[in-house]
């Protein structure tokens, strides 16, 4: 379940250019600190709330491998507003395992949410998709992760290869312990063509043209069998027109 796969890093530089051309951007942490204006302290601040993340409770394959909370923002220009809190939706045709359910999960800690490095990471990811898709105001949907091998096996992405019915789609892996797999397959939404790549440093960042692409990550399972592995992940969603809600 390893992977030789190189992630093809662009700098902070060249993201909107491959975010349009090839409808993905992958960035390492040295250009992303620099971009969202965040350092060192900042990002270990930040990744210290995947400590308490609770369970999913709406795993339809049974598993009890996934930890996460949910949170979602008005993004508008540098104006970042907390939206009360929210089920998280998608239909059918986007999500076939877990699609046309409303989704509750434990709403994000208040006091991640009130980190000044925080709202500097809406804003940045604003930033990218204004400059993709035109200005305007941001519907975001943050959903911090943990994918561990409770039952042997973590499952990233149980329903396979996706797109979430967004505009803009930001993944953050902030670590891995212990395991080995998890790695990140992007395709064309419209052809053949795709790649594959691991990520393994903590920050690095995926970014995706959910009109353009599917994803998904492979499962993953511990390396040392008898200690548990997590993978860490940040992933935020940004809409324009309104939050994506139930039919």
């Amino acid at each position: 379940m390893s992977s030789s796969f190189t992630p093809p890093f662009v700098g902070a530089e060249r993201r909107q250019e491959a975010l349009r051309v090839h409808g993905q951007a992958l960035l390492p942490p040295e250009s992303v600190s620099p971009w969202m204006g965040l350092s060192a302290s900042d990002m270990t601040a930040l990744h210290t709330f995947w400590s308490d993340l609770p369970p999913d409770p709406h795993l339809k394959d049974g598993g009890r491998y996934r930890r996460r909370r949910h949170g979602s923002f008005v993004v508008n220009g540098s104006s970042v507003t907390q939206a009360p809190h929210r089920a998280h939706w998608q239909p059918l045709s986007y999500n076939a395992l877990h699609g046309g359910m409303l989704r509750w999960f434990e709403p994000m800690d208040p006091a991640m949410v009130a980190m000044p490095a925080w709202q500097r990471v809406l804003v940045g990811l604003g930033e990218a998709a204004s400059a993709l898709k035109g200005a305007q105001t941001w519907y975001v949907e943050a959903h911090p992760f943990r994918i561990d091998t409770t039952d042997g096996i973590g499952r990233p992405t149980p329903e396979g290869a996706h797109r979430d019915g967004v505009d803009v789609v930001a993944v953050f892996v902030l670590g891995r312990h212990n395991i080995k797999g998890g790695e990140s397959r992007v395709f064309d939404a419209n052809g053949p063509a795709g790649q594959r790549f691991t990520l393994t440093q903590p920050w690095s960042l995926l970014l995706l043209d959910d009109e353009r692409t599917i994803h998904e990550t492979t499962p993953i399972q511990p390396e040392n069998p008898d200690e548990l592995g997590w993978r860490d992940t940040l992933v935020i969603t940004l809409r324009k027109g309104g939050f994506q809600d139930a039919e």
